[in-house]
């Protein structure tokens, strides 16, 4: 069974890699995930805040003010407290290349694009083979248009991708006011790829300390409805890939998940839930799928469920709505 497809312009066996986690701070586990047959890894984020505590460190030995730098700095963790810092993140991502052939994906993440230029060009030196632009900003501001936003979003993967050799990649959130035209403009940007969604954590509240607690969720399949639909709206209407991150569970899932449009399916719960090996059994049950329902290949049914064979998608989603909404039985 014919499983390869191509993403970012590489050319995988098959749609299966990991999103952007931890298990890429260690090299057993790299190796472990190459063994389980992981067509890609893409790395965890370096932090635009990393990157502004590097330059403060710097700062301080030619002035002598403490907050030289924004205030909102010094809300962040330390530079001890995150797990690579920006030359130990390029070191790593040296190690890596040396220890797997898979293709490897470096990571940025932040709001207002501060040394993405330059730390883009840096992982590129270092051997990755692509990157992906993780443009997490949550409006708080009431002066912030929505336009802004968006034109924030793409002119940090405009500068990078006009900075870079390598394959850029967005990761987007779902909160966007029109996604349809944000990804038309990335894609005019010349951005390769965009990764539907990137999953904001909520805080939760601890009622006796009265302070904020983060909570870490992982994902679970029903997250992967959201992917589905905007999946099956933009596919086939963008030159770039589309990849799934958040809700694969499942060989079943990912069958869902390529129907709609995903060129590649990111996954990172079920590989923190059942380790690496889940990878080979999504992958296995992903052929049987195929073979049960004789499909010559993944790529004969990619988009098979897409809004484009829909002369109106619009009306068809309203319609959808309303049917469903008649479901309910009280």
């Amino acid at each position: 069974m014919d499983l390869s497809t191509s993403y970012l312009g590489l050319t995988l066996p098959h749609p299966f890699m990991t999103g952007a986690s931890p298990l890429v701070d260690r090299l057993d586990l790299v190796k472990r995930l190459e063994d389980a047959g992981v067509a890609a890894i893409t790395m965890h984020s370096l932090f635009e805040e990393q990157l502004l505590l590097e330059q403060k460190a710097t700062m301080r030995h030619v002035v002598a003010h403490e907050e030289s730098f924004a205030e909102a700095l010094s809300f962040f963790p330390d530079r001890d407290d995150y797990r690579l810092g920006p030359d130990e993140y390029l070191e790593q991502i040296r190690r890596i290349k040396a220890t797997v052939d898979v293709p490897v994906i470096a990571s940025l993440n932040g709001s207002s694009g501060a040394g993405w230029v330059e730390y883009a060009r840096l992982m590129e030196d270092a051997g990755a083979d692509a990157i992906e632009l993780n443009v997490y900003f949550l409006a708080t501001d009431f002066e912030t248009p929505g336009l802004e936003i968006e034109q924030r979003v793409v002119q940090i993967a405009r500068m990078v991708k006009d900075a870079v050799r390598f394959p850029v990649a967005v990761k987007l959130s779902p909160f966007f006011s029109s996604i349809a035209n944000v990804t038309r403009q990335l894609d005019a940007a010349g951005v390769d790829g965009l990764v539907l969604f990137n999953r904001f954590y909520q805080p939760d509240i601890d009622v006796d300390s009265l302070d904020v607690a983060p909570r870490l969720l992982l994902s679970e399949s029903s997250e992967l409805l959201l992917r589905l639909r905007w999946l099956a709206i933009l596919s086939g209407r963008l030159n770039c890939s589309l990849a799934v991150t958040g809700g694969v569970h499942s060989g079943l899932d990912a069958v869902k998940a390529i129907m709609a449009g995903a060129d590649a399916i990111q996954v990172v719960s079920a590989v923190l839930q059942h380790g690496p090996s889940q990878i080979k059994k999504m992958r296995d049950e992903l052929e049987r799928w195929l073979e049960d329902h004789e499909y010559q290949s993944a790529q004969q049914m990619r988009g098979s469920m897409s809004l484009l064979r829909c002369p109106d998608p619009a009306a068809f989603e309203r319609a959808n709505y309303t049917r469903i909404l008649q479901t309910w039985r009280v």
